[in-house]
């Protein structure tokens, strides 16, 4: 009797342990899905880039090293972020559709916080040896902005601080810009004015806060 007891315990607690693993497991993926969520979310208000980098505290970082290492300033990464995905990391390009109503694909292959096209993005993990970039992934697509831009600067001798005419040679490719395309498209210089302006508040707010930035200290309580 007690050993029919006592094996009758251990499928109990058995049972028992394997519910609260279950449940573990549980509690586990749906933080760690919740983190994801959370690091890949847009920034709340977009439109001060002291509060984007208060919330995610290490985009500054990342944007900074950019600065340094290819020389395009922070505020001009900002701005063209902002214009391309409204920073969000897993931004596709519009869906297209054939005879104006059946669904046809995306309209290209762009993704990313900066839509950034399949050849394209090849081309920088080619010529800059990170193999491993992605375009969801905030400090490669600062990176990759940085490295553009300076390609751009090389390439047609656009100052790096020049947010309107780098993202024209953005937008049409450097073979583009050089064929002026952008002159048959007043929607697009209009689209470019705005990212100077952007760009151009972006960069009074982060002169406020760069100070705090730059110690590594935020406000930010989450």
């Amino acid at each position: 009797m007690c050993l029919i007891l006592s094996v009758q315990a251990k499928k109990l607690t058995t049972q028992r342990l394997t519910l609260f693993m279950s449940y573990l497991r549980l509690i586990l993926l749906s933080m760690s899905m919740l983190l994801v969520a959370c690091s890949t979310a847009p920034p709340h208000n977009l439109n001060d880039g002291c509060s984007i980098f208060r919330e995610k505290d290490d985009w500054y970082e990342y944007a900074k090293d950019a600065q340094d290492k290819w020389g395009v300033p922070v505020h001009v990464q900002l701005a063209i972020i902002w214009q391309e995905s409204r920073f969000r990391a897993q931004a596709k390009a519009p869906k297209d559709t054939l005879l104006g109503f059946i669904p046809w694909g995306r309209k290209s292959s762009a993704y990313g916080y900066a839509q950034v096209k399949d050849s394209t993005w090849d081309w920088y993990m080619d010529k800059t040896g990170n193999s491993g970039a992605d375009r969801d992934d905030f400090e490669d697509v600062t990176d990759f902005i940085g490295w553009y831009g300076n390609c751009t600067h090389k390439s047609l001798g656009i100052s790096k601080w020049d947010a309107y005419n780098q993202y024209l040679a953005y937008h049409e490719g450097h073979g583009g810009y050089k064929r002026k395309t952008y002159n048959n498209k007043k929607w697009l210089t209009a689209v470019a004015r705005k990212v100077e302006w952007r760009a151009m508040k972006y960069r009074k707010q982060i002169n406020q806060c760069e100070s705090e930035l730059d110690s590594g200290w935020s406000l930010w309580p989450f």
